[in-house]
């Protein structure tokens, strides 16, 4: 079955960095696009990085409010897909999720980051 968890989440002071992780089973990693998401209490889940799937290359897009700073990259032999965060913001503070859709969505479990002093 399909399984995405995440991982690397954490306590960060506002303008540091943090990697997140989400190792992905139960699939062929390398054929699908991989995303992820954030979402805080009482708000929608919203995207945040995306990736393409091994058929068109390792395209890549992002939310207009993490461009520059955040990096989504992916390792198909670790089945791993990573999100680089920079210059962490406050209002980066959120769960993030890693997503898939193969003929359905998967989510994972979600990892907490927060950005405070």
């Amino acid at each position: 079955q399909v399984q995405l968890v995440e991982s690397g989440g954490g306590l960060v002071q506002p303008g540091g960095s943090l990697t997140l992780s989400c190792a992905a089973s139960g699939f062929t990693f390398s054929d699908y696009a991989m995303n992820w998401y954030r979402q805080t209490p009482g708000k929608e889940r919203e995207f945040v990085a995306g990736i393409s799937g091994a058929d068109v290359g390792k395209i890549t897009s992002y939310a207009d409010s993490v461009k520059g700073r955040f990096t989504i990259s992916r390792d198909n032999a670790k089945s791993t897909v990573y999100l680089q965060m920079n210059n962490l913001k406050p209002d980066d503070t959120a769960v993030y999720y890693c997503k898939t859709h193969i003929l359905e969505t998967y989510w994972g479990q979600g990892t907490q980051v927060t950005v405070s002093a």
